[in-house]
């Protein structure tokens, strides 16, 4: 005598004949290799645009130090003007907290910048930290080094104050 056996019979297909099966499991893992795969593609697309912003930042920041350093009436003033305008213009990209390191030299008279035909540099330097990454993962925050530069020639010709011209 045959006996029936326990449970339900599969076919040559994987299938059992109330199918069921494994029918969905393919559903279920394309779900989960998505969902592994699209997790780090969004962190490196976040990654990007975070930087980006710095990037966009930095180079605002040094344009602006080098326009407010040549525009000041002395070196002192302009080395303030300068840190504040690249601060600002850090700010305006949503990087009010991000590290700044303002560099000012000048050519051919670095005593004095401001006077004939100085060439005025001026390098930002700061950094952003990449989103999403928990410190508990290792030390700091993983972060990206920006910088940026900015060059101005002083004119020739310059106003001259409190004088009158013969």
């Amino acid at each position: 005598m045959n006996r029936p056996r326990s449970g339900p019979r599969r076919s040559e297909h994987g299938r059992s004949e109330h199918g069921r099966g494994e029918l969905g499991s393919a559903l279920v893992e394309v779900t989960w290799l998505g969902i592994l795969l699209l997790v780090p593609m969004l962190w490196i697309l976040l990654s990007v645009f975070e930087v980006q912003r710095g990037a966009f930042g930095v180079g605002a920041a040094a344009r602006s130090a080098a326009r407010a350093y040549a525009l000041a009436p002395t070196d002192a003033e302009g080395a303030r003007q300068a840190e504040l305008v690249a601060r600002r213009a850090l700010a305006d990209q949503g990087l009010e907290d991000a590290p700044l390191s303002v560099r000012i030299t000048c050519t051919p008279y670095p005593a004095d910048c401001h006077s004939g035909t100085s060439v005025i540099t001026v390098r930002i330097a700061s950094r952003v930290d990449l989103p999403l990454m928990p410190e508990v993962l290792g030390g700091q925050a993983p972060s990206f080094a920006l910088d940026a530069t900015h060059t101005v020639p002083i004119g020739q010709y310059q106003e001259v104050s409190g004088a009158a011209a013969d």
